[in-house]
């Protein structure tokens, strides 16, 4: 009997050794799907937060846009009584002789000379200070990180820029946008290039290959991923910018895109339809542009962050 009764009282504590696993089991269970739930509407919230923080203002452009010139001048959010939208893009291109038709284009070769400088000049760099050693390199390296927390002095560029003859030309401006991008971009190359091994130059050397054969021919064209992120980018920001090109390119025939938000804008009376008809105008491209090469955007900023 006495035998039986201990086999029952180790079956008993099994017992209740295997409920309370169970009972544990299923509080981590309800514990776990509680902070899913909590993250995925902190993490929701979020994500509706920062939309309608974009996409507000752009719905806002649209609608003005699509309006007629007095039901845009009250700057409201409600929907057009009154379809303007096509009038509004005609005007628009047709104001001052087309200039907006001049402006894109200037705007356009500003940007696509910028990248292909940046493209060679940047990826360079960034392969000379990841792969070399010395004093002379890391202040170098000091100086371009320097380059993103110090802003560009007007008035100084203005004055080196004509004593060039390059102050008011393409040249000029050209350079100018490629020396305010260099930094941010040979940061991005230099976080890629950490992924490449060094046994690939290696290998070259021994095969003969100098320096600059073996970055055109071997290093270049691995640098794929980031050259995409470099060029969305900058492209975007380039063809954008409104300050540079006020202050180092003025002038009629030089206008850039943004700069033709001035042709509708005045002291006493502005026309707002025409403006935000502009604005939506000149978003377009850039915008479409980034939302084609988003992911490569993404896959080229993280590629640098796990060294291989």
């Amino acid at each position: 009997m006495s035998t039986q009764y201990t086999e029952m009282e180790k079956e008993n504590q099994q017992r209740e050794i295997a409920q309370k696993e169970k009972q544990q089991k299923t509080k981590a269970k309800k514990e776990k799907r509680k902070k899913n739930t909590i993250q995925i509407i902190f993490e929701s919230s979020i994500v509706v937060i920062f939309s309608l923080i974009f996409l507000v203002p752009f719905y806002f452009i649209i609608v003005n846009a699509m309006k007629t010139r007095q039901a845009a001048a009250e700057r409201s959010i409600s929907w057009p009584s009154e379809f303007n939208i096509i009038e509004n893009l005609k005007a628009v291109v047709a104001a001052q002789d087309n200039m907006i038709l001049l402006a894109f284009f200037n705007s356009t070769v500003i940007t696509v000379s910028s990248i292909l400088i940046l493209l060679v000049v940047c990826s360079m760099a960034a392969f000379a200070l990841h792969r070399r050693k010395g004093k002379a390199i890391t202040v170098l390296g000091t100086i371009f990180v320097a380059g993103l927390m110090i802003p560009p002095a007007v008035v100084p560029t203005i004055w080196v820029l004509e004593q060039f003859n390059l102050f008011k030309t393409f040249p000029g401006i050209i350079l100018v946008m490629v020396a305010i991008s260099i930094p941010f971009s040979i940061l991005l190359y230099t976080g890629f290039i950490a992924t490449i091994p060094k046994e690939i130059d290696e290998a070259a050397a021994i095969d003969g290959c100098g320096s600059f054969r073996l970055f055109f021919s071997i290093i270049f064209p691995m640098l794929k991923p980031i050259h995409a992120t470099v060029i969305i980018l900058n492209a975007v920001t380039i063809f954008n910018d409104f300050v540079h090109p006020l202050y180092f390119f003025p002038g009629a025939q030089n206008a850039t895109v943004q700069l033709t938000l001035y042709n509708f804008m005045s002291v006493y009376s502005t026309d707002w339809n025409l403006l935000f008809a502009n604005v939506l105008l000149i978003t377009i491209p850039p915008f479409i542009l980034f939302l084609i090469f988003s992911e490569k955007i993404v896959s080229g900023m993280t590629a640098g962050s796990i060294k291989g």
